[in-house]
């Protein structure tokens, strides 16, 4: 058996633990990272693309930023659209500041380069892993890969190992309470080998249900269809995809994507979940463990990144700050803060664009009504933009 010590054992390699390993080591406080998957998996797998303005200031501030600045693409603004009219809500003109697209898994290798190259200790297919002792002031972290085991001894334990890890489970019976909400319908969504033929972002509004335009690189864009739950991914042909995809996106003044080859399709399910509390004893959750948003308003990525600079600041005060705890045992209420203004922007903004089966038409007329509006009251496009490009962190 293999035994280490740490201040801070991080359990997963997403963005959330690796960006707090790294935010831990610009303040002297030593940490390993623990991580299931291989680092090919973790670099290469698509999730979300668009950092806001608050993400991308960490991530340049933190050292981190030089190829984001240099092959992110800064949007300044989304498009609605409704009856194949688009309109632009223009971010930069309504609060000063835009949003980056730039993928996860960019940003994931970007962190996996500076940890490495830092020194840090990240460590990849870790086979079995799980936390002992969270309620005393010796928390452990238990790894089995092929039979062969390492325990790691620390003084505190971060759970950033998303909605399916390990770090949730360990908080006793009773200590969680959870929030969630399951929506009727998910995303059908493709990666293609299509240069973008819009600059930014096209929400649209379609009586076959919700589309959206959106790119992750020059040369490659990522596109979603509102469609079933349960719907089969193998029943989508290419041409079924770019056909539904033209219908629901193509607008009157004659724009619509530019077709490509399909490198990737998947069905994501569309929910909400909050866990209260984010911490007991010395175990502490951020990001996807703690929280999930659907991906209409783009806020997963950037809420663990939130998470990690509490936690990281609340770690800095306990071994910077001769021992003052106060941020630390805060750690849940500030995070809380913020989370449930994310989970509130998500829910409209996916509230405001899908269609709801089965709705009664009043409600119809309704969301319809409240989408015009939002397009062409600047009050109303001021509040859509200042919570998309993201809320200051001094305002959780």
């Amino acid at each position: 058996m293999g035994r280490y010590t740490t201040q801070v054992g991080i359990v997963g390699a997403g963005p959330a633990g690796l960006m707090l390993s790294h935010l831990l080591h610009l303040k002297g406080i030593h940490s390993i990272v623990l991580e299931a998957r291989s680092r090919g998996y973790c670099e290469e797998r698509v999730r979300a693309g668009v950092l806001e303005h608050t993400s991308v200031q960490m991530l340049q501030d933190a050292g981190v930023g030089e190829r984001l600045t240099r092959e992110g693409l800064r949007h300044e603004g989304i498009e609605l659209g409704l009856n194949g009219i688009r309109h632009r809500i223009p971010f930069v003109e309504l609060t000063g500041k835009y949003v980056t697209v730039y993928g996860q898994q960019e940003v994931v290798k970007d962190l996996i380069e500076r940890r490495l190259a830092d020194g840090g200790d990240v460590r990849f297919e870790c086979g079995e892993v799980s936390v002992e002792a969270i309620s005393t002031d010796k928390p452990r972290i238990l790894v089995n890969r092929d039979g062969l085991n390492d325990e790691i001894h620390c003084e505190y334990i971060a759970g950033c190992d998303g909605f399916h890890g390990v770090c949730r489970s360990a908080f006793p019976d009773g200590a969680l309470a959870v929030y969630e909400r399951t929506y009727p319908f998910a995303w059908l969504g493709i990666l293609a080998e299509a240069a973008p033929s819009q600059e930014e972002l096209v929400y649209m509004h379609h009586p076959r249900g919700f589309a959206l335009y959106s790119m992750r690189s020059p040369r490659v864009t990522r596109l979603y269809l509102q469609c079933a739950p349960e719907e089969d991914v193998e029943k989508w042909s290419d041409d079924r995809v770019w056909s539904e995809l033209l219908t629901r996106l193509r607008c009157l003044d004659g724009w619509q994507p530019a077709e490509g080859r399909i490198l990737q399709k998947g069905v994501t399910g569309m929910r909400s979940f909050v866990t209260e509390p984010l911490q007991f004893g010395r175990l502490f959750l951020a990001g996807d463990a703690a929280h999930i948003v659907p991906p209409t308003g783009a806020k997963g990525m950037n809420l663990a990144f939130a998470d990690v600079h509490y936690l990281a600041e609340a770690f800095g005060d306990i071994y910077r700050r001769t021992g003052d705890a106060r941020r630390l045992m805060g750690y849940s209420e500030t995070c809380l803060r913020r989370i449930w203004k994310a989970q509130r922007f998500s829910w409209w903004m996916t509230s405001l664009l899908h269609r709801f089966e089965g709705e009664p038409a009043f409600d119809h007329k309704r969301q319809l009504a409240e989408l015009e509006y939002v397009m062409t009251s600047r009050a109303a496009a001021t509040s859509l933009a200042e919570n998309y490009v993201g809320l200051p962190l001094d305002e959780a």
